[in-house]
């Protein structure tokens, strides 16, 4: 398809028409397109094709100016300013640090020790095929390594290796069309996509590799030695699990709350059935250890030598069964329950007897030391291998860097707000093809929901959380760093939720976000309703922080909000923003009312932190949606068509433009305004009540911003903002993977960052924070509101009662170094008769 840039100069009027011969991949769009843009990438990946508003009249004017034209991005060209420390740390300290975590449990199917070994073993026998050689491709820290010795004949079989092949991307001749880009993240023997994902080795394969490796032991043992450089190491790391299962995912690590100086979390394992051996049940075991820093001399995260509490063996419960296509799997939950102690404390803990990982708990009294971070995945279009660095994969070098800092300072636990996983991916599924290339809204709505799409909606979901969540350096962390997750809408499917009701009702629609909502809970919350129950009474579910709200409005589950303790002075609620979202709501009253109930509870705390996926104080975008929602808007009219090769502006679902389900999912926009500057009052009057600073944390938009809440001051003394309690900050971290947004997109935000708002709650004013005076490179930056890099944020409860949010900000794109831009949340200390 021919993609033809475009100026529209006016709201009714095309001037001008270039002919472009490059081939557009597909329009990729950003979720960033808040700031009104998005781009489409070419077959090569190598230059986008961009709509950015570059002049904006007031919106009772009947033109906006539109410019869309290629460019290169001026981060591809950037000098690397990297540190030669960071060079080699990702190589050095987290890389021994992790070793044990990578090459025993399934991170990676060429992770495994089988793919080390020769042809022929020792003895000369040709080795089983599941032994047999193939491309390392390893999933640690740091470059990526070059092959292991070996023939040089070896040839890596066709559907290995980085490339891929069609069936890795879609697993059928007539799937969807990939991006074809994702190289780095493809796996050994193939990914398709969510049609396949690539078990780990079965127990048979295990007992094979163990009668190989005794042998090579013994010849080295008589003076033979070994060839494969490295070798050893690995060895080392891999220790055997008894009884064998064969992993699909896992171990994952959850954090729920504290409750009485006892920590409640979770971890979960995934097992294909056919290769495992389940008598007896999975067990964990858990040793506890006093906490201590790593060096790069001792890069543990514990001193082995003191014991905090007996050991403990936990069983497992399997808490849900999956048939698929390629088998039976089973996945095993595990509850568990530590008394803190005086000091922080390291729990190691291994899987059937495996390698041993771990992960940090603060000490009783201690408030969390916790990351932050959203939209963990790349927006369909998007070239992966644009933002790797040396690293194997674009997925890695952020979340690199939040490794490195969890090993220089552990992490308590890590808090995902949204889009842990990109799901849009489900729509190049062969069977779903019908549905997505119905010629028309009313027959796409009208599509019937067959059995064969229900098997491949459930089939993408398990075999893609499998993937992304074993996968790289996302992979090593949620096994690391206890996870606490809250869904937006790419964890189910683009904008699900935000669509006019009948899409939504459609019955292909409605199940595809059904399915995404199941998935989301057993992967990312370890819940299933089925065995877990729905009592909507808080405290009585088996994850004491989980608060049950009202029915989906298009999926049959309530919402699961969750209210966790983060230290005796800070409380965090994250909110569902997505189970009972409409076009025109978003929580309903009666779970805005329990939520805060129960939050209410939590006396003497000082900082209360409101997760809301989508921010709440970000700039307005009312002129837009007004012309994108117009009937007869001509450029949609004309995407409906393809004509002029515009028909990426309109999205697959209902035919209205692409970017007004980013738009409306917005709680600024139009249809949420009522509910937002309720919202708003509410928190006021919350914070007064509990003598607390609220403030809310968000993603989604895919740069590093902070808007601000406070009291308008119109002919009174200006509070301080400690004594304000209206002052609400809006912190906003994304993405710790996906593209930033265009150069364009970004100055929108910081031009309508600075304009007045006049439809706010009476006595409230609102503004963004001028955080960025510098650019990562020491640069003085222009526009100050807004960084459009790749970032997260460190939290910290400081002694002043302030609650600092650092966020680290990508370095250049690929670096795996961040720089830091702190901002704290005042400690609450206003009158107690303020009115």
């Amino acid at each position: 398809m021919t993609f033809n840039p475009i100026n529209v100069q006016h709201l009714f009027r095309i001037c001008t028409i270039d002919k472009d011969d490059n081939e557009q991949r597909r329009l990729g769009h950003r979720r960033s397109i808040v700031a009104v843009s998005c781009s489409a990438y070419t077959e090569r990946g190598t230059r986008a094709s961009q709509i950015e508003i570059i002049r904006v009249y007031s919106p009772s004017q009947t033109s906006i100016h539109l410019s869309l034209h290629h460019h290169r991005s001026a981060a591809l060209g950037q000098r690397d300013y990297t540190s030669v420390r960071t060079h080699h740390r990702a190589e050095h300290l987290s890389r021994q640090a992790a070793a044990a975590a990578h090459a025993s449990y399934y991170a990676h199917p060429s992770l495994h020790l089988h793919t080390y070994l020769p042809r022929r073993s020792l003895s000369g026998n040709v080795l089983p095929d599941a032994l047999q050689d193939g491309k390392v491709l390893e999933a640690m820290n740091g470059p990526a390594p070059s092959a292991i010795n070996g023939d040089p004949d070896d040839k890596v079989p066709e559907g290995e290796g980085t490339k891929g092949t069609r069936e890795e991307e879609g697993g059928k001749e007539n799937a969807g069309k990939p991006s074809g880009m994702d190289q780095g993240a493809l796996e050994h023997n193939g990914e398709a996509g969510g049609t396949h994902t690539s078990p780990g080795p079965t127990a048979q394969e295990v007992q094979r590799f163990k009668e190989t490796q005794s042998s090579w032991t013994n010849h080295v043992e008589a003076g033979v030695g070994s060839t494969r450089p490295g070798l050893t190491r690995h060895w080392s790391a891999v220790q055997g699990m008894e009884p064998h299962l064969q992993l699909m995912c896992g171990p994952l690590i959850s954090y729920y709350t504290t409750i009485k100086d006892v920590w409640q979390g979770g971890a979960m394992v995934v097992t294909a059935d056919e290769g495992s051996i389940y008598e007896p049940a999975p067990s964990l075991y858990l040793n506890f250890h006093p906490y201590s820093s790593p060096s790069e001399i001792k890069p543990t995260l514990h001193d082995s030598s003191q014991t905090l509490l007996e050991p403990v063996t936990l069983r497992a419960t399997k808490f849900h069964s999956f048939s698929g296509h390629n088998g039976s799997f089973s996945f095993w939950r595990f509850i568990i329950e530590i008394p803190l102690q005086s000091v922080e404390m390291t729990v190691k803990y291994t899987l059937n007897g495996g390698a041993e990982l771990n992960f940090v708990l603060p000490h009783i009294g201690q408030n969390l030391h916790w990351a932050a971070h959203s939209c963990n995945g790349f927006s369909t279009g998007v070239n992966p291998d644009e933002f790797k660095g040396d690293y194997h994969s674009g997925y890695d070098p952020v979340w690199e860097d939040l490794l490195l800092k969890h090993h220089e300072r552990a992490f308590h636990c890590m808090v995902g707000g949204g889009d842990q996983i990109y799901c849009d991916a489900l729509i190049r599924e062969p069977e779903l093809q019908p549905w997505i290339n119905e010629p028309d809204r009313k027959s796409k709505l009208a599509h019937p929901l067959t059995d064969e799409i229900k098997a491949a909606v459930d089939r993408f979901y398990f075999n893609h959380y499998c993937k992304i969540f074993r996968s790289n350096a996302f992979g090593r962390a949620n096994s690391s760093i206890p996870m606490v997750n809250m869904l937006d809408d790419h964890d189910l499917i683009d904008g699900f939720g935000t669509y006019d009701d009948e899409t939504q009702a459609a019955p292909v629609m409605s199940y595809v976000g059904s399915r995404g909502y199941f998935w989301f809970l057993i992967f990312q919350l370890f819940v299933n309703d089925e065995v877990d129950g729905t009592n909507p009474t808080p405290g009585t579910h088996p994850i004491k922080s989980m608060i049950i709200g009202e029915p989906g409005a298009w999926i049959p589950f309530p919402s699961h909000s969750l209210l966790v303790y983060l230290g005796p002075k800070v409380v965090m609620l994250a909110l569902d923003c997505r189970a009972e979202r409409k076009q025109k709501q978003i929580c309903t009253m009666d779970t805005y009312n329990k939520t805060f109930n129960e939050l209410k509870k939590y006396a003497g705390v000082e900082q209360v932190v409101i997760l809301l996926g989508v921010p709440i104080a970000y700039p307005r975008m009312s002129f837009l949606e007004h012309f994108l929602d117009l009937k007869y808007n001509p450029i949609n009219v004309l995407a409906r068509h393809n004509a002029l090769g515009l028909g990426g502006m309109v999205n697959k679902f209902n035919q209205a433009s692409e970017l007004l389900d980013d738009l409306n999912d917005h709680w600024c926009a139009n249809y949420h305004k009522k509910e937002r500057n309720w919202l708003v009052l509410e928190t006021q009057n919350l914070a007064l009540e509990m003598g607390a600073r609220i403030t809310f944390l968000s993603g989604d938009v895919h740069l590093a911003a902070v808007g601000c809440l406070f009291s308008k001051h119109a002919g009174r003394k200006k509070l301080e903002p400690a004594k304000d309690h209206r002052y609400m900050l809006n912190v906003i971290t994304s993405a710790i993977v996906n593209t930033p947004p265009p150069p364009g997109a970004a100055k929108m935000v910081s031009i309508l960052g600075g304009h007045k708002h006049r439809t706010l709650p009476k006595g409230t004013d609102e503004k963004m924070i001028p955080l960025f005076d510098k650019d990562t490179d020491g640069s003085v930056m222009k526009r100050k509101l807004c960084q459009p890099r790749r970032n997260y944020a460190s939290v910290d409860y400081l002694e002043s009662g302030e609650l600092q949010f650092d966020f680290k900000v990508e370095k250049s794109r690929g670096a795996g170094e961040t720089v830091s831009y702190p901002i704290k949340a005042p400690a609450p200390r206003w009158d107690v008769n303020t009115p």
